[in-house]
């Protein structure tokens, strides 16, 4: 059976930092990506990176793109979101994601979210 435990979510202040985790155990069988995806109070679940384990290409959102980076701790086989800068806009819950390229909601597997808030 696939987990995924997010964990590192909390109240931060605008400007802050934050590194989120993802554990990962189990067989993911045919996944070859890891992603993040984020949903706002109101909002659909949008993408917000993604990283290809085999050829360790990423991608970012617009919103995020030169704020976040997504990385794998091999070992432990934990995927870790790094935000920096963060706005306001960014408060959300993070979910992390497994799956096939390119990831999209309701496709493989999730974790059940850590909350971010950013204060002003």
């Amino acid at each position: 059976q696939v987990q995924l435990v997010e964990s590192g979510g909390g109240l931060v202040q605008a400007g802050g930092s934050l590194r989120l985790s993802c554990a990962v155990s189990g067989h993911t069988g045919d996944s070859y990506a890891m992603g993040w995806f984020r949903q706002a109070p109101g909002k659909e679940r949008e993408f917000v990176a993604s990283q290809n384990w085999v050829t360790g290409s990423r991608d970012y959102a617009d919103a995020v793109k030169g704020r976040a980076t997504i990385y794998r701790d091999n070992a432990k086989n934990v995927w870790y979101l790094q935000m920096n800068s963060l706005k306001p806009d960014d408060t959300a819950v993070y979910y992390c994601n497994v799956g096939s390229l390119p990831l999209r909601v309701g496709a493989g597997y999730w974790g059940q979210g850590t909350q971010v808030t950013v204060s002003s």
